[in-house]
């Protein structure tokens, strides 16, 4: 007789198979169990917050200054011992600091009232009221463009909260030949690098021509991130998107979310990369968009935000 049969026929063997099994099953390590073994499913936190006060219409800003764009003198500058502040930042309260003799100006932006040390706290320039630089008087209005250098990941934000879904488009030009043309899109309008490297971001990065203009990188979080999305750098490369920054052109990003989740850049029309983010960031600190850099001087122009 077949052991299936023997099974059929006796409850008493049947049931003590039943148990062995079970005893079994119970001494698999749970690292090798199957998923359908692995129990029920942890309940999922959602740690989204909406954000308060989003744009509803498009920003833009061609960075044109009635004065040119030379309406203060930087900390260092020759020209810095009687600086004057444009006047579209009266209405933000500057503390005079001496940095080594030069004088200086520490803007407080309207958030920051009462507080004179507080994350927000900016190095004034000519940049006016929607744009914040972080801890640094590395950018300022240029020749009608936002230029920065030897900011050192210490970026400037725009003041306009993004919603989840935007499309963000700006001009970008290198100065140099390491290029370095960073942007950051959905972060918290306030973080800056605490180390020589960025790792602490709270932004999605997209860096064309960086480090030293051989890697064109698209970066969650951490711009050195291993989850990072890269094209190396391939002078003899007939793909568009392997060729290096070139000095002094003109590249038109853009940068966009409209289902909640993926992340598409562009340069120039042609498609860099698309990151469909299983954990997106959005909602509060993750609200904000800005620019950032190294050491190399960099320009910014013709930005444009649009909500979607």
């Amino acid at each position: 007789m077949s052991s299936r049969a023997i099974l059929v026929a006796s409850p008493v063997a049947a049931s003590t198979v039943v148990g062995v099994l079970a005893a079994l099953a119970a001494c698999v390590p749970t690292g090798s169990a199957p998923p359908f073994d692995a129990g029920p499913a942890p309940a999922q936190t959602s740690s989204f917050k909406p954000s308060i006060g989003v744009m509803t219409v498009p920003f833009e800003d061609d960075f044109d200054r009635p004065d040119g764009g030379e309406a203060l003198a930087l900390p260092g500058d020759a020209s810095s011992t009687s600086p004057t502040i444009d006047a579209a930042i009266d209405a933000s309260r500057v503390v005079a600091l001496n940095d080594g003799g030069a004088d200086a100006f520490l803007l407080l932006s309207p958030f920051d009232a009462g507080s004179e040390t507080g994350d927000r706290a900016r190095f004034a320039s000519n940049l006016g009221p929607d744009w914040m630089q972080m801890r640094t008087s590395a950018w300022r209005v240029e020749d009608g463009r936002l230029c920065g250098e030897n900011a050192r990941n210490h970026g400037v934000w725009l003041n306009r909260t993004l919603p989840v879904n935007a499309r963000i488009e700006f001009d970008a030009i290198a100065m140099t030949e390491d290029g370095d043309l960073k942007a950051e899109v959905w972060g918290d309008g306030r973080s800056y690098a605490t180390g020589t490297s960025y790792t602490n971001a709270t932004s999605y990065l997209t860096v064309l021509g960086g480090w030293k203009n051989t890697l064109h990188v698209l970066a969650r979080l951490n711009e050195h991130g291993n989850d990072r999305k890269v094209i190396a750098v391939d002078k003899d490369s007939d793909d568009p998107r392997q060729r290096a920054v070139v000095r002094g052109q003109v590249y038109q990003f853009k940068i966009e979310r409209t289902d909640g989740k993926t992340i598409r850049w562009s340069v120039d029309g042609v498609e860099y990369f698309s990151w469909a983010d299983p954990s997106p960031l959005a909602g509060q600190q993750h609200d904000h968009f800005g620019f950032n850099e190294w050491e190399a001087k960099v320009c910014f122009d013709n930005v444009k935000v649009t909500p979607l």
